[in-house]
């Protein structure tokens, strides 16, 4: 029987779209309590097929997490706070599933691609792995394709084979790129391979300094 009181009886249940795409790219993401922010930026990037090639910010309740390193010149006019110090068992969550935790995960500043997060506290399965990803819809967007408003006038262009930039912009997406394409096993591969080469922080970090 669960205990309402002990931490590990839980998981978070997170469901998560790209603001400003219809219809919605997706993901249902059920995630260990014990996950810090830098490992559910991994997590998020695996389950979108990003490449973690910008910059990126979680918003939570007026707060900014993420790598301070990134604004050691004190660029932006906020403080930043270590993602990896910050686990998702420190937030409150209702035990009302009406009332979800909302945040806010920004990934390239150029982009501004903007992931709504809703997380509600759900109670644990025995012999589950977490973290993992149960449902999406929809591939994600390419990496630098223009935000929004690129990837609208990229999709125009991809399924017009009457458009003089039709065969470039195929060539350039990929031959396996499919908007409308969602592989659940590949995505939780993905995740298993981010978290292992992450080792509980941020793998660029790792990178850096090897």
């Amino acid at each position: 029987m669960l205990d309402p009181f002990d931490p590990d009886s839980f998981i978070v249940r997170a469901e998560v779209h790209i603001r400003g795409i219809e219809p919605r790219i997706t993901r249902t993401l059920e995630l260990p309590v014990s996950l810090n922010l830098a490992l559910l930026h991994e997590v998020l990037q695996a389950a979108f097929g990003w490449t973690d090639s910008h910059l990126h910010q979680f918003l939570i309740g007026g707060l900014t997490f993420g790598a301070p390193e990134f604004d050691e010149d004190g660029l932006f006019d906020h403080r930043t706070f270590e993602a990896t110090e910050t686990r998702l068992m420190d937030f409150t969550f209702s035990y009302d599933e009406d009332e979800p935790l909302h945040i806010l995960y920004e990934y390239d500043f150029g982009d501004c691609w903007r992931h709504h997060v809703e997380m509600h506290r759900v109670p644990r399965e025995p012999g589950v792995n977490y973290p993992r990803c149960v449902a999406g819809s929809r591939s994600g967007p390419p990496e630098d394709v223009g935000g929004t408003h690129g990837y609208a006038d990229f999709l125009e262009i991809w399924r017009d084979p009457e458009h003089e930039e039709h065969r470039d912009t195929r060539i350039w997406a990929g031959k396996k790129f499919d908007p409308e394409r969602f592989d659940l096993e590949a995505t939780n591969k993905q995740i298993g391979r981010a978290l292992r080469a992450a080792r509980g922080g941020y793998r660029f970090r790792r990178f850096r300094s090897s």
